[in-house]
């Protein structure tokens, strides 16, 4: 009837007038819908958009709007439409051809916009609210990664722990799903300057080099909570591929590549657990999750990696003594401690002196999938003279997918290429590269000294069995 347009001619009394009828109209739309789990706020912002100070309008809508939120039931959701146009704009938003003909006003992409965000609503309403919001550490709660980069080295994403700390306090569990040293991120949660979210706001820890998978099934057991229940949030493709294969229960969330999309992400993550009221419980939940995860046993699970991992498409990319590859070989060394058999550092004047030595083998991998590459993420350094693996190590990014067992085959092949009968290799250990203790002896080589945990092995090249993985491919980098 075109109000929009003529209300701006109404006196004041026309218009507290018009406000009353519409109350009376609301009540008994409130009476009807009792049980309603939402109602939309009142918005004029589409045919007052123009207007450079507050119309009739504007103040119809706004009235309107604080009574239903005075008259509204305990656990009724007042939805704010005027955030959905404005993800749209107001011009995909509206069809006005529509309205003119018939009445209706929003377009198709606004129906869809405006059901994906209430959808929550309602599955509150129906008890299917997200219960648990699972972090991997690297790179999700923090930017770098803690083995290589070290305490001072990584970066906090703040707001996103911010966000996860407001959903902590109100009853929503927080854990953490990571490949990493226990003892690391613990020192992180407790005496980082910089950490917001603290131990004491995580209900449950796996911190380990398992498979995620696996990790993620214990939590859920641990906490005697489904799987449907849980949102889980990684940066890795890898990672997240694999737990929609094996869990497509979990909920999961990449972290964006572009860093600042990731706090309107967490926006939109923490949805999963809306809920229309908040109790006195809701501020003990972490501790009463804790309580159960410690009370709760273990059991032992398996998952099918290998099939996983057939569909990756896996390729490494292997380089002999690659000059142009010298500041990141030396990188490697100096930031990489998980998988790391030696653990010695070396400059690139160390490194670029090895490969141009007729005793050293520099040998570096790349390493790529279906899901792009992860860069030189291996190396390995053999002496000739002594016929032993001086270094071999490979970045924490691609572990979990045996790469360390086709890098061995690879290396046993170079050494027979170079009349090497005996291949002798060193574990030194740390308290860092517990993970890779026994990684020679899974190989086939044998202990000959052993000294304060730190092995020495050997191995005679022409009885070492093949792992042949034939999901992983190797090309040659030259």
């Amino acid at each position: 009837d075109g109000l929009q347009f003529k209300i701006n001619l109404f006196s004041d009394s026309e218009l507290e007038e018009l406000i009353e009828r519409i109350k009376l109209e609301i009540d008994i739309v409130l009476s009807a819908l009792k049980n309603t789990p939402i109602i939309n706020r009142f918005s004029s912002l589409i045919f007052d958009q123009f207007n450079l100070s507050t119309g009739k309008l504007k103040r119809l809508s706004n009235t309107l709007n604080i009574y239903l939120e005075n008259n509204i039931g305990e656990n009724v959701c007042l939805f704010n439409i005027d955030g959905v146009i404005s993800r749209l704009s107001i011009r995909s938003a509206i069809d006005l051809r529509y309205y003119y003909s018939s009445k209706t006003l929003y377009s198709i992409d606004f129906y869809r916009e405006y059901f994906e965000n209430i959808q929550h609503i309602f599955f509150a309403a129906n008890g299917k609210t997200k219960k648990a919001l699972i972090f991997d550490c690297d790179n999700t709660l923090w930017k770098g990664v803690l083995g290589e980069d070290g305490f001072d080295g990584i970066k906090m994403y703040q707001e996103v722990q911010y966000l996860a700390l407001k959903l902590s306090r109100n009853g929503v569990i927080i854990g953490l799903s990571s490949k990493n040293n226990s003892e690391d991120v613990d020192n992180v949660l407790e005496n980082h300057p910089d950490m917001i979210l603290k131990d004491g706001d995580i209900v449950i820890k796996k911190v380990n080099w398992d498979n995620k998978v696996l990790n993620i099934q214990s939590i859920a057991e641990d906490l005697n909570i489904g799987l449907d229940s849980l949102v889980y949030m990684d940066d890795s493709n890898f990672e997240i591929g694999l737990i929609k294969q094996e869990l497509p229960d979990v909920k999961v969330f990449q972290v964006p590549v572009k860093e600042y999309e990731y706090g309107l992400l967490m926006n939109q993550v923490a949805n999963f657990f809306y809920s229309s009221s908040k109790t006195e419980e809701d501020s003990f939940k972490t501790q009463m999750y804790k309580d159960l995860a410690m009370r709760s046993k273990l059991k032992n699970k398996t998952v099918d990696i290998e099939t996983y991992l057939t569909t990756l498409g896996i390729v490494i990319t292997l380089y002999l003594d690659n000059i142009n590859q010298v500041s990141r070989i030396s990188q490697l060394t100096q930031k990489t401690n998980q998988f790391n058999l030696t653990t010695k550092r070396y400059t690139e004047s160390d490194i670029k002196s090895f490969i141009l030595s007729d005793d050293k083998i520099v040998v570096s991998i790349g390493v790529s999938d279906k899901y792009g590459s992860s860069g030189l993420a291996g190396l390995a350094i053999l002496c000739k003279t002594t016929s032993k693996i001086d270094t071999m190590l490979l970045s924490c990014r691609v572990l979990g997918r045996n790469i360390e067992y086709k890098f061995i085959d690879t290396i046993v092949d170079i050494a027979k290429k170079n009349n090497l009968k005996e291949l002798k290799a060193d574990f030194i250990k740390t308290h860092k590269n517990s993970q890779v203790e026994g990684f020679y002896d899974k190989c086939g080589f044998y202990i000959i000294n052993e000294n304060n945990g730190s092995s020495e092995y050997s191995l005679d090249v022409n009885n070492f069995k093949y792992k042949n993985i034939k999901y992983i491919e190797v090309e040659d980098g030259r």
